[in-house]
């Protein structure tokens, strides 16, 4: 082997690490849409955990990413520790797809068999690729160019890995050290020190593969390499459980107990039936096919093995990290999800519904005050709920800054510039409602009186207000499209409704029938109630963007609807009818 195949092994294995990882990035931008849905069915049945880790991963190609979801999700209280065992083994299962797509290359005989060998399909991948990328106009298709480009790549450098190592069969000092590797110990060293550094099994797999095809490798080599590959892979999610909460760890050491137990019983099962039966394969070369075929029983057997045992495979994490007298603490928005924005603008809208809920309890709290007697108790609520929302927003507001740093796909980043805005109104709400609970403790200190009149046309607006708060929140909450659409109309019934109850405050105040004093305190409610609902009309809108066609803009949508178009007009008339004064 001369310094051209090491440059060229050096460069092959560069394309190979380079074309894995933008496939998988690209994969999993793709697969957002699909990646939200799967994740959403998250359940405490581990046979069903088991089946949503293994397509993650399959359609990912990562098991150290959907393990770092996984923790994240943990870190985050959205995952109980019991709920994470059964993924951590669907991804350790799906990971193994990679190693069969590699196999291809070991593909042989002619005919129909020819076209399924990388040579035949790769460069016809390759041009489809590079073709969607310069000339399509499509994010959609640009993502499927970089699967395809990606796909290319690390079959090339798979190649190119191959055919630099060709040749070393005829060394005896790589011969040599081969034969060091069928030592369980140190082969399962040397698979875990690999895979610890490059941070992923589907890649020191494949390069397991491409070493194979020199002819110099045993499955006695083999077997225990790819044991301590899947021992390696657990550094990431280690890693990155540093600063987790007892549980997101622990969830860590489920994922590297599954592999080290499982490890050390198929090594003593396998080598003590070896010792008693002599496995003629032992002393095999091992291909490409082969060394799939290990990979996939050896992940399979481990999640056999545990399946009856999952109690006990939490029980040993949670032995590991005790209980403290401190309140576990939950991460509102876990940074290892950043990883997969799709997730991370998924969790971002949860955290966003949990916001609008508090802001709509706190408004509904303040107007209480108004309709009834003044609690201190719901306005010490009204005051807790506000500086919630300021932290939401806070907490939001640079989480989605740092999501849109990533790669999204059109649907996450409209996603996430909506929530962005959305969170901005509700926080102005929770304002309001702490502007409406000063108006409320002003009437209670100076024991002002609404007269009955007033009163009655003040329940109108509450009412009116309630209403479009509820549609508001369900509209964004729910995705409703029609509850969205009622949002408008009865914005306007508001503003109407300010207009009608300021000029019958002032015909009463030159009767004499009211006071000034009195005046400025409902000045100011209008005033809050007209801006709340403004506020609702923006959520709406968005909502209506978002769920309309791409093409058509809040403030077009808004033009539309007061031309009377998409039952506008019959809707405000409905609605004037039911807060007429």
């Amino acid at each position: 082997m001369d310094l051209f195949d090491i440059l060229s092994l050096v460069g092959g294995l560069a394309l190979f690490l380079f074309g894995m990882n933008i496939m998988g990035s690209s994969l999993e931008k793709k697969a957002g849409g699909q990646l939200k849905a799967v994740l959403g069915k998250m359940t405490d049945n581990p046979a069903k955990g088991f089946l949503l880790g293994l397509v993650v991963t399959s359609i990912i190609q990562s098991s150290s990413a959907t393990t770092v979801m996984v923790v994240g999700f943990v870190n985050s209280g959205l995952m109980t520790l019991h709920q994470a065992v059964g993924p951590i083994m669907g991804a350790n299962v799906g990971t193994t797809v990679t190693s069969w797509i590699l196999s291809l290359t070991a593909i042989k005989g002619g005919g129909f068999m020819d076209l399924l060998k990388p040579d035949s399909f790769v460069p016809v991948l390759a041009l489809i690729g590079i073709y969607l990328l310069m000339f399509s106009k499509k994010n959609k298709s640009k993502d499927t160019a970089m699967i395809l480009l990606g796909f290319a790549t690390l079959m090339t450098g798979m190649e190119t890995m191959s055919d630099a190592v060709s040749g070393l069969k005829e060394v005896p000092e790589f011969t040599n050290i081969l034969t060091l590797f069928s030592n369980p110990v140190l082969g399962v060293l040397a698979g875990a020190i690999l895979t610890a550094i490059i941070q992923s099994s589907s890649a020191s797999v494949g390069i397991l593969q491409a070493i194979s095809t020199t002819g110099a490798i045993t499955f006695g080599t083999v077997i225990p390499v790819v044991m301590g590959m899947a021992i390696g892979t657990c550094i990431t999610a280690v890693l990155s459980s540093i600063g987790a909460n007892k549980n997101a760890k622990r969830a860590t050491l489920v994922h590297l107990y599954f592999n080290i137990f499982g490890t050390i019983v198929a090594l003593v099962l396998f080598y003590g039936a070896n010792a008693i039966f002599k496995f003629d394969f032992f002393d095999n070369t091992a291909n490409e096919v082969g060394i799939a075929i290990v990979n996939t029983a050896y992940k399979v057997f481990c999640v056999l093995m545990w399946s009856p045992m999952l109690g006990l495979l939490e029980k040993m994490a949670i032995k590991s990290i005790r209980d403290t007298d401190e309140k576990e603490k939950y991460e509102m928005l876990d940074e290892r999800l950043l990883a997969t924005p799709a997730v991370a603008v998924e969790r971002c809208r949860s955290v966003t519904m949990s916001m609008a809920e508090i802001a709509a309890e706190s408004i509904k709290n303040a107007i209480s005050l108004i309709s009834n007697s003044y609690d201190e108790k719901i306005g010490d609520a009204v005051i807790r709920a506000e500086k919630k929302t300021d932290k939401y927003e806070d907490k939001l507001g640079t989480y989605l800054v740092k999501v849109s740093a990533h790669e999204m796909t059109d649907e996450d980043s409209e996603q996430a510039s909506m929530l962005l805005h959305v969170i901005g109104d509700i926080e102005r709400i929770a304002d309001h409602a702490v502007n409406i609970l000063e108006s409320a403790q002003e009437v209670d200190e100076k024991k002002l009186v609404f007269s009955d009149e007033c009163r009655q046309e003040l329940g109108q607006m509450i009412g009116a207000v309630s209403e479009i708060i509820d549609l508001s929140y369900a509209a964004f909450t729910e995705n409703d499209y029609e509850k969205a659409k009622l949002v408008e109309p009865l914005e306007q019934v508001v503003d109407d409704l300010q207009d009608v109850l300021k000029a019958r405050h002032i015909k009463r105040l030159q009767k004499g029938e009211c006071t000034v004093e009195l005046g400025f305190v409902l000045s100011d409610l209008l005033r809050n109630f007209e801006r709340i609902s403004d506020h609702c009309s923006n959520i709406a809108g968005l909502v209506l963007e978002m769920n309309g066609a791409h093409d058509m803009a809040i403030h077009k949508y808004l033009k539309k609807v007061r031309k009377g178009e998409n039952d506008y007009d019959t809707r405000y008339e409905e609605f004037s009818e039911k807060y007429k004064i």
